[in-house]
């Protein structure tokens, strides 16, 4: 099937109820050939100091009741839902994501969205027993849920529409207006977002989304005295570094990941290599809960292995727009480089290389990668990598799994194949991880479920419901009888 075509646009900035033109403007180019997307305006520190004012004023004059909150994020699910395939070719095109994948990811859009919708509708707090002690005899207690007021947001580039959603469905549902910065790479789908937010119905000033350097955009947006609050997904370095800049902020951090899957000879040992095909290498691997460490049991250990090596070897890697296409490239060639040197590195190191490691598709993409056995201290094992790559080390003993898996500074999800309750029900107490998904793969996200780790992983759950949650403050108040 052929390659499908982008028109290059020029796209213009969302601040302060307004589609601006600074006269600054950056090129967004496609990661595999490096033709431009798009041309984005781009915005400063006083811009966002004018977008934050505006949001604060916003909060405080506009009355946006939950009603219309719940109206306002069901509208533009209904326009995502309508406009699923321009979105996908923008994510495509922008992100090197393949276009069956980007598909996905705006389908997934629209849950996020309507989840969020539901959660504005059910906003509650609760009520507290004050008669159960003298002090509070005669008193009502109540405990109420209120916004921040103005949340900054900074999304990265591997979902430009989907974890932008996930920023935006839930602050607007908690009644929050926003600020957002969106990844450098990838800034295309947020402003096309938040032009479906705007036709939805969304008030004037309740959200501004700036292009621009993470240096002067993003620094404005967490140190600027009318965001009270922050959601950041990125990096565990980055990300702990805004939560150390900005102690008296609440700051929701979903960070990295080097995902581990177990699995067990009394598992679907062959629905687990195949799942990996998929979620070791889509995207070239660029997700937090990518499949990076597969522990597998001697028993099955060699069958497993030449599957998986089969299933790898036959993925189709090239241009992301081509609909035939399962893995693209890299977001930059830097990225790509950094990749194929860990490998190296990692194969020098005394690694068996299973399949792949080399680039193709003239040098733009990476193969998808597997290598056996790596040392415990290689990169490739210990770090996130990022990347199409999968590592393999076999195991005997059930427990010996567990402790490999929890050998590491991340926490964010882990997958365990096994039919046995006993052992299923040992993984989920023992593995230090966010989420323990029993026969499935760590990849496996639904966009309701609470999302998000523990050690360097992170601090919050995301999904609508949780996030709401994180995005409110507890507000007590008692009325005398």
């Amino acid at each position: 099937m052929a390659t499908q075509a982008v028109r290059a646009a020029d796209h213009k900035l969302l601040a302060a109820g307004e589609w601006l033109e600074t006269g600054e403007w950056g090129e967004v180019r496609s990661p595999y050939d490096g033709t431009v997307v798009g041309r984005v305006v781009e915005g400063d520190a006083a811009l966002v100091d004018r977008a934050a004012r505006a949001a604060q004023e916003a909060f405080e004059s506009v009355d946006f009741p939950q009603h219309e909150r719940a109206a306002t994020l069901d509208r533009a699910a209904e326009l995502v839902g309508e406009r699923v395939e321009d979105l996908a070719l923008t994510i495509a095109a922008e992100a090197g994501k393949p276009l069956k994948t980007a598909r996905v990811e705006a389908a997934r859009c629209v849950d996020t969205l309507t989840f969020s919708a539901a959660e504005a509708r059910k906003l509650t707090g609760g009520t507290v027993p004050m008669e159960a002690s003298p002090a509070g005899e005669g008193k009502l207690g109540v405990m109420l849920r209120v916004p921040y007021g103005v949340v900054g947001a900074i999304s990265p580039f591997n979902f430009p529409l989907n974890l932008v959603a996930h920023k935006l469905g839930p602050a607007i549902a908690a009644g929050n207006a926003i600020v957002l910065k969106p990844a450098g790479q990838t800034p295309i789908s947020a402003l096309k977002l938040a032009g479906i937010l705007t036709e939805a119905g969304l008030p004037e000033g309740w959200l501004s989304v700036i292009p621009g350097p993470g240096r002067e955009v993003g620094n404005a947006i967490v140190e600027h005295e009318l965001t009270r609050a922050l959601t950041f997904t990125g990096s565990a370095g980055v990300g702990w570094g805004i939560r150390s800049r900005v102690p008296h902020k609440k700051v929701n951090l979903e960070l990295g990941s080097n995902a581990p899957l177990i699995v067990h000879s009394d598992g679907d040992w062959e629905t687990a290599a195949d799942k990996t095909k998929l979620h070791a290498f889509s995207h070239a691997g660029q997700s937090c809960i990518s499949i990076q460490r597969v522990l597998v049991q001697d028993e099955i250990a060699d069958a497993f292995v030449d599957r998986l090596v089969a299933n790898a070897e036959a993925l189709r890697v090239g241009d992301p727009l081509d609909p035939e296409t399962d893995v693209g490239p890299l977001i930059s060639a830097g990225d790509r480089d950094r990749v194929k040197e860990w490998i190296d590195e990692a194969v020098a190191a005394g690694a068996e290389l299973l399949t792949g490691g080399e680039l193709v598709d003239d040098g733009r993409c990476l193969a998808p990668t597997l290598l056996g056995s790596p040392p415990r201290e290689a990169r490739v094992w210990c770090e996130e990598i990022f990347g199409p790559v999968a590592t393999i080390h076999r195991y005997a003993e059930f427990d010996e799994a567990l402790r490999m898996a929890n050998d590491s500074k991340f926490g964010l999800q882990a997958g365990v194949f096994t039919r046995d309750v006993g052992r299923a029900l040992e993984a989920a107490g023992t593995l230090e991880f966010g989420g323990v998904l029993i026969n499935e793969v760590p990849t496996f996200r639904a966009d309701q479920m609470p999302y998000g780790g523990v050690k360097d992983s992170g601090n919050t759950r995301e999904g609508p419901a949780f996030a709401v949650q994180e995005l409110t403050e507890e507000r007590f108040v008692t009325l005398q009888g």
